[in-house]
This record gives C-alpha cells, sequence and structure tokens, in this order.
C-alpha cells in the first residue's frame, strides 16, 4: 500500500454535505417508524407546588387518543440517578413548565388538541427564580463542572489587596441563556421482544442508552440509541433530558413506536440552560500592571432537584500570574429548571468577567490592553504548578494586532468619530481545556478494497463526518471515497459525547489507532483481505489523568464597535479572532466552528438574554422571536487565522478542540471596544441600547 493523497490538513468539503442538503440524511423524528403513534406533553403552570388533580376525560374521548400518561398511571422507573428523569413519578412540581402528563395519539394533530383539553388542577406554593448575590441560602457546592474544585486559594489575597497600588473591585453579570439549536429536541422509541431502539437528537448515544437503561431496569446491551444527525446542541443535548424518558414509557404503554418532538417553547424548561452568574472580580497590580492579586467570586443558580455547579472562575486560576489568587463558587436552589452545559460552560462568563476587568485595569495603569496581559503572562499554570504543554497567547496577541490594525498608542475614550458613529477597538484573550477522553474504534478492511471505520461518536454539526473520515485515510493511506464512516450508534465501539471539545482529539486518536493496526496487519499479509473482511478494534486514551502539563488552547479577540450618536445602536462591523489549537485536521471545518463561536459570542455581548417573570416564575422568552440571537444582519466582517502549534505532548493527533474556544473572549472584546468608544463601561450582558444612550443624547 502506499500514500495516494494527504487528507488531514487540507480543507475538504464535509462528506455529509449532499445528504443534508437532499434531505436524504434523517434526524430523530424523521426516523421511518411504520404504525408509529405521536406523543404531545402538558407542562406545569406553576413553579412550586403539586399537583391536586388531573382530568383527561376530555382527551380521552377524541378518536386516536390511545393513552393519557400522568403521575397516577405512569409506569415506575427503577435507576434514576437524577431528578430530572423521573418523569411522572410524583405529584411534586419542582418548576414551571415540568411535564405533567403526556398524551399519545395516532396523528401529531390529534395528540396536541388532546393534551389542550387535559385539566391540571394545582396546589401553588410561593416560589423564588431571581438569583441574587446576597441570598442568605447561599451554598458551596462539592464540586463544579468537569469534577474541578470548587473553590481554590493561594497567598493572602487579603493582604495583597491591601498592598497594591492599583485595584479593580468590580461586579459583572450574565444572564440566563438558552441553547436554541435549529433541530429542537427530539426522540423516537420502538420496543421489541430484544428492548428498546431510541432514535434521538443528542451529543452522544453512550450517555442516553445508559440512563435508558438504568431508567428501565434493563441491561445495557437491551437498549439501543441512533443518532447519526443532530442539528445542533451546543451541549442542550449532551445529557437525557424527561423527553427521551416519555417517548421510551410511551411506547412501552401503547405497543407500538412512538415520536416525540419538543416544541420551540418546551425546549426552554425541558433541555438546560445557562445559568445566571453574578460575578466579583478583584485585582491588585503595582504600578507597572503586573498583578499581585487575583480573586474571582461567582454566584450562580441551580435547580432544587438537581445539582450543577458551573466552572465560572476556573479560568482565572491559570490565565495570568499573580502569587495570591482565589476563585470561588457560591449557588442558590432556586425553582426552575436543572441547568446544564452550555457552549464553553465556565470559561465563556468567567472570561467575559477576567478580560473585562483586566481591560479595567489597563486603563487604570495607563498600559496597552495587550501589553498588560503579557507582563502578566505566567512561566507555568499558576494553579498547579505545571509547565504549560503549549501556551501561545501573546503570540495570537501580536498576530491579532497586526491583522487587525491595533493601535497600541495611549487611549482616549470616546476620541474617535466617523460622522454619525463613535468608534471604539477591543481585545480580550480566550482559553479552553485542550482534554481527550479514552474511546474505542474499530477498522474494518472489505474485499472489495473498501474500508468500514466505526465509533459511537455524534456529529452536532461539527464536521465529524468528515475529519473522522480524513483521519481514516491518512492512517490506511487511501483516498477518503473508499472509507466508509459509521457514527451515531450506540451498537458502534463506545466514544465520549461531543461536548468540552473532546470530540475529534477524542474520537480521531481512536480512528487513528484502529486504521495504523489494520494498516500494519494489512502489510503484513501482504495487502490480502480474507473474504469475511479484516477486522481491527482498538482503543485511544485519555489524557485527564496526565500530570505532567498542563494543557489548554489559547486565542486573542478583537472587535470593532460603532456607536450612533442620535439612536445609541450599536454595531459591531469587524470581529477578528486568532487561535492557538494545535493540528488542525481541517481548515475549512475549523475556520466554520471557530467563526461560529465569535457569532455566537457577538449574539451573547448584544442580545441573549432569557427573561424571567419572577410573579409567574417562568421564561417569557420562549420562542426565537422573543429570544433574540445574531442574524446575518447582525454580523459584520468576522475573520480567523491560525498560529501555527505543534505540541506532541496533546494526544497522537496533537490537535486542540476548536468548538469552543470561539465564543470565550468575543463578549468582552465587544464589551471593551464599547469603553473605548464611547467611554460606557458595560458590566451586563447582554448591552442594550438604553444602556449607552445616555451618553449619545
Amino acid at each position: 500500500m502506499s500514500v495516494l493523497v494527504h487528507t488531514v490538513g487540507a480543507p475538504l468539503d464535509r462528506v455529509d454535505a449532499p445528504a443534508k442538503v437532499t434531505g436524504a440524511a434523517r434526524y430523530a423524528s424523521e426516523q421511518h417508524l411504520p404504525g408509529a403513534a405521536y406523543v404531545s406533553l402538558v407542562v406545569s403552570t406553576v413553579a412550586r407546588g403539586r399537583v391536586l388533580s388531573i382530568d383527561a376525560r376530555a382527551a380521552m374521548t377524541l378518536p386516536g387518543v390511545l393513552a393519557v400518561l400522568t403521575h397516577q398511571e405512569a409506569p415506575r422507573l427503577k435507576g434514576v440517578g437524577r431528578h430530572e428523569l423521573a418523569v411522572l413519578q410524583s405529584e411534586r412540581i419542582a418548576h414551571r413548565g415540568q411535564v405533567v402528563a403526556a398524551v399519545v395519539a395516532a396523528t401529531s394533530e390529534i395528540a396536541c388538541h388532546a393534551a389542550d383539553l387535559v385539566s391540571v388542577a394545582y396546589e401553588a406554593e410561593p416560589h423564588d427564580v431571581v438569583l441574587r448575590a446576597d441570598d442568605a441560602d447561599l451554598y458551596r457546592p462539592q464540586s463544579i463542572n468537569a469534577g474541578l474544585e470548587t473553590d481554590s486559594t493561594s497567598g493572602d489575597i487579603e493582604l495583597a489587596l491591601a498592598h497594591a497600588d492599583v485595584i479593580v473591585d468590580a461586579t459583572y453579570t450574565t444572564p440566563t441563556q438558552h441553547h436554541c439549536a435549529m433541530e429542537p429536541h427530539a426522540a423516537a422509541a420502538e420496543w421489541s421482544v430484544d428492548g428498546v431502539v431510541v432514535f434521538d437528537a443528542d451529543q452522544g448515544p453512550h450517555t442516553i442508552r445508559d440512563d435508558v437503561a438504568g431508567v428501565f431496569g434493563l441491561e445495557p446491551e437491551h437498549v439501543r440509541v441512533v443518532s447519526p444527525y443532530v442539528g445542533g446542541g451546543f451541549g442542550s443535548k449532551g445529557f437525557t433530558h424527561p423527553h427521551v424518558i416519555v417517548a421510551v414509557m410511551a411506547s412501552k404503554v401503547v405497543g407500538r413506536p412512538v415520536r416525540l418532538a419538543l416544541t420551540r417553547q418546551q425546549t426552554f424548561s425541558l433541555a438546560g440552560h445557562r445559568t445566571p452568574t453574578i460575578q466579583r472580580v478583584q485585582l491588585g497590580a503595582q504600578r507597572d500592571g503586573r498583578l499581585i492579586a487575583l480573586a474571582h467570586d461567582v454566584v450562580e443558580h441551580t435547580s432544587t432537584v438537581d445539582e450543577f455547579a458551573e466552572q465560572t472562575a476556573a479560568a482565572s486560576r491559570m490565565m495570568y500570574a499573580a502569587p495570591n489568587r482565589r476563585t470561588t463558587h457560591r449557588l442558590a436552589r432556586l425553582d426552575v429548571p436543572p441547568p446544564t452545559i452550555m457552549r464553553a460552560p465556565g470559561e465563556c462568563p468567567g472570561m467575559f468577567a477576567l478580560e473585562s476587568a483586566m481591560d479595567e485595569l489597563a486603563l487604570s495603569v495607563g498600559l496597552d490592553p495587550i501589553e498588560l496581559r503579557i507582563r502578566n503572562e505566567p512561566t507555568v499554570d499558576p494553579d498547579t504548578g505545571l509547565p504549560f504543554s503549549s501556551r501561545n497567547l501573546i503570540a495570537c496577541l501580536r498576530e491579532g494586532a497586526m491583522r487587525f490594525g491595533w493601535d497600541s498608542t495611549p487611549r482616549v475614550t470616546g476620541s474617535k468619530r466617523e460622522g454619525r458613529w463613535l468608534v471604539g477597538t477591543g481585545v480580550a484573550a480566550s482559553t479552553y481545556p485542550a482534554r481527550t477522553r479514552a474511546a474505542s474504534a474499530r477498522a474494518t478492511a472489505l474485499p472489495d478494497g473498501s474500508y468500514e471505520v466505526a465509533i459511537s461518536a455524534s456529529d452536532i454539526g461539527t464536521g465529524a463526518w468528515t475529519v473522522l473520515t480524513q483521519i481514516a485515510a491518512d492512517a490506511l493511506e487511501v483516498r477518503v471515497q473508499l472509507v466508509d464512516l459509521r457514527i451515531g450508534d450506540s451498537d458502534l465501539p463506545e466514544a465520549p459525547n461531543a461536548g468540552g471539545s473532546v470530540g475529534t482529539a477524542s474520537w480521531g486518536s481512536a480512528v487513528l489507532a484502529a486504521a495504523e493496526e489494520l494498516r500494519r496487519r494489512l502489510d503484513a499479509a501482504g495487502g490480502a483481505v480474507p473474504a469475511e473482511g479484516l477486522v481491527v478494534l482498538a482503543r485511544g486514551q485519555s489524557n485527564s489523568g496526565d500530570e505532567r502539563f498542563s494543557k489548554h488552547a489559547f486565542g486573542a479577540q478583537f472587535a470593532e464597535v460603532r456607536v450612533d450618536v442620535d439612536t445609541g445602536e450599536l454595531r459591531v462591523p469587524r470581529l477578528l479572532g486568532v487561535f492557538a489549537c494545535g493540528r488542525v485536521i481541517n481548515p475549512k471545518t475549523a475556520r466554520s466552528q471557530l467563526i461560529g463561536g465569535m457569532t455566537m459570542g457577538l449574539s451573547m455581548a448584544l442580545m441573549e438574554e432569557t427573561a424571567v417573570d419572577p410573579q409567574l416564575g417562568m421564561y417569557v422568552s420562549q420562542d426565537l422571536a422573543d429570544y433574540h440571537i445574531a442574524v446575518n444582519a447582525d454580523v459584520g466582517n468576522v475573520h480567523v487565522a491560525l498560529v501555527d502549534e505543534d505540541d506532541p505532548e496533546l494526544n497522537p493527533l496533537r490537535a486542540k478542540g476548536i468548538g469552543e474556544i470561539g465564543i470565550v473572549g468575543t463578549a468582552a472584546a465587544i464589551a471593551n471596544a464599547l469603553h473605548d468608544a464611547t467611554g460606557i463601561r458595560c458590566r451586563n450582558l447582554p448591552i442594550h441600547v438604553e444602556d449607552v444612550l445616555g451618553y449619545c443624547v
């Protein structure tokens, strides 16, 4: 065998694109299931309390209605690890929008109509859905997301602040945000004598399989979860949600396949959200800008039934050198749906606060913001003391400054005007951990000269179909057209979820191992393939236990902001992101991911906010009309540049994740640019027109 084409590193077009644009790709709610019934949910209209009674008689009289499931009639569930999955098991209401009944009918129209006819009486109790920094019931969780320690401390932070020449002490807030993936959450289920098959929109079929097996008392091998195509997730499809359990339950009750697709409104209460945060950042520095103290204290919310603590201050532990440091996380248990991970959990909201504070410090000491960051560049990870496997933040900052046309001369805020527009520029740093997790892959040589590569990974739009095919083809030394990739099925070799920017590095390392071993065996056999094919199963290793190095990706975000002096209208005509992300498998899909992340960061800065009605205890922005997201007209020129980086300590691919770092730092760069344009420091996201109107008029 000989190398025909090197495709790793090439901008290969997406191999799944034809199936998607022609409609051949089937998503969870589109699977062909003859005789399938449909499920429509009835959800709570109170935020706390209990169900007194449910009257489903009117619904049951409709022709085509097969069943109405409530907490009284629903099958009893078994190994429920998360209370969120104990669906229809109790009369207790933990949040508004909780599932209280499910209607199963012959058509979706009948199911929806019947759900409207179900009458539910409640005993409402006083609720609390508002996050407050002075909440008397704040508590310290045992750990935060990713298994990190809740708090960290080194040195004497209070003494250092007392002796600092310059202090920044400010509070920053970010609101509740929702993922709003293009494809709403959906699941279809079909039972047989062998168990149950679930077609699901998820970020990892094995996670769903294990939850379904536990809840219904099945062995994992009797549950199959299929998710070859997923229309976006951003974290919301990373874990099992109630609708999956209801679909499996309903199919068992009526004895036929069922489909269940959440309405857009229901995704706001049944599929997780990013917790709001209140963050106090204290920076103490010498007059030359060198940090001697850094404290980052975070308050966020969780639900009353399941705990989730976002690692909001984690990046502050390793980002800049400071001998005296503290980070803390405190939670408020509120009557809200369980929060979950959302693109770059922790780093995204946390770096908005830290990078805004660093901009404030730069102005206080009279330094260029880039120079301030360079002066506080650590030689080792300040939190762990480990050397970085690679850290090219300075290279990203300098490359970005050159490409953006950054003006490093002393800044006079509000001094640049072009016609009716005030113009400002801002910069912020980005970072995200470079993790890999253990995964397995199977590579098969077939007698016709083609190859099959299989792994259970889910492609949520990131390009996994393409990059895994490239990795396999290069390792096998064949053209990509000869590789048939199979993914998104729990019957395939187990792989971690698409989340935490671990996908390509983890899955690709396993695919590489399997394909290389298959090539070696073929070479040893002179290329001969037996009639039944030649199969190799291999496992890629996790780097989570590697205590030799601190592994992170880094980047620099640059933004230009323009503000209309008459209306306060704010525009972002230019964004530039420069990133050091190890080896880039496919620059085309990488660029797409980074631009997508930066666009989401723009949306976070200026628009995204889930409004809460404290009296009703509900989210009032529950669709894409009221929950505002950046669209084409809002997005100016978004440019991405990649710094060459070769890091042999990462993984066999020498790759770092790119799915999340693009959003990190973008909002801070925009807020910093707004300050440069107007002198207005917006510490609360999103930035509203009324935040700048006072200056303009």
